[in-house]
């Protein structure tokens, strides 16, 4: 039992991972927290599940699967552009009181609005008819489909986030403004395009985890990002906030510290496990796991 919930914690904690990357990369860019990043990714999740509903069943799945993975970034996109745009663009400079209420309002009203566009309904998602039920079962261990292939595209999207990160111009370019916006938009830098570039990224992955997190628990509803959202948030704390490689570290310790608490005292306190894990680690290491040698995450 011990190391099937080790697997699912590793499913879990990469879900958590793809949605905690947005968060550090905005936080290291702006120094500001986006709430509204779990309600991006619910609609994520529902332009999934549209996509997959709107094809013919006759369709290959892996078909479906991809139109449905295309549909949620580019609905979370749109959306996390949008928040940019009017939420925290107007308010950038005026401190960081008034772009976090501006975006905790936009949060609320991303949530109304598909509370009252589905009556309040979750949505069932066909996993089974998608992936099918079959199961690859290692030395007493289970792993189905829908495991590989959260697993797989997240290690895929993590390993060419990093490389985009560290390899090209365009990461060049945010961490520069990540680390000093003045001095990046003396060197010719264009800051607001980086930021906007950022925030696109960090939706893209959001709609990503969105439609993954659906098949994964076989439905969803408008309310999900918040749950998701909350917990991404701890774990890019717990990696340290602003460090793309901690934030994807932390989402795996959080899933796995999760998965295997569950097992050890019962469901019920899933929600205490991942706070308590946070103030243990805020308490021995302030700064989260992965931190610079200044203190500030790198």
């Amino acid at each position: 039992m011990l190391a099937q919930q080790i697997v699912n914690g590793l499913t879990l904690g990469c879900l958590y991972a793809l949605m905690a990357l947005g968060y550090s990369m905005v936080y290291g860019m702006l120094q500001l927290l986006n709430f509204a990043h779990g309600d991006v990714m619910m609609i994520g999740a529902f332009a999934g599940w549209t996509a997959i509903a709107a094809l013919p069943a006759g369709l290959p799945a892996w078909t479906r699967l991809l139109s449905a993975l295309v549909a949620a970034s580019a609905a979370s996109v749109a959306v996390g552009l949008a928040v940019e745009r009017y939420a925290y663009r107007p308010l950038r400079g005026s401190g960081r009181l008034a772009p976090l209420i501006s975006v905790l309002g936009a949060s609320i009203v991303i949530r109304s609005g598909m509370a009252l566009i589905t009556g309040g309904r979750s949505k069932a998602v066909p996993t089974p008819a998608l992936l099918g039920s079959g199961q690859l079962a290692v030395a007493g261990i289970r792993v189905d489909a829908v495991r590989m292939l959260v697993v797989g595209v997240t290690v895929a999207l993590l390993l060419a986030l990093d490389f985009m990160s560290r390899r090209t111009s365009l990461g060049r370019r945010i961490r520069a403004v990540a680390e000093d916006q003045e001095a990046a938009a003396a060197t010719g830098v264009p800051v607001d395009r980086v930021i906007t570039v950022t925030f696109a990224l960090g939706s893209c992955l959001a709609g990503v985890a969105g439609i993954l997190a659906g098949l994964y628990f076989t439905q969803i509803d408008f309310y999900m990002g918040f749950g998701m959202g909350l917990k991404a948030f701890v774990a890019a704390v717990l990696g340290g906030i602003g460090h793309m490689r901690g934030a994807a570290l932390g989402g795996l310790a959080l899933g796995l510290a999760e998965c295997l608490g569950v097992a050890l005292v019962g469901p019920v306190y899933k929600d205490l496990i991942a706070f308590v894990v946070l103030i243990v680690v805020l308490l021995l290491r302030p700064r989260g796991l992965v931190a610079g040698p200044s203190g500030r995450s790198a």
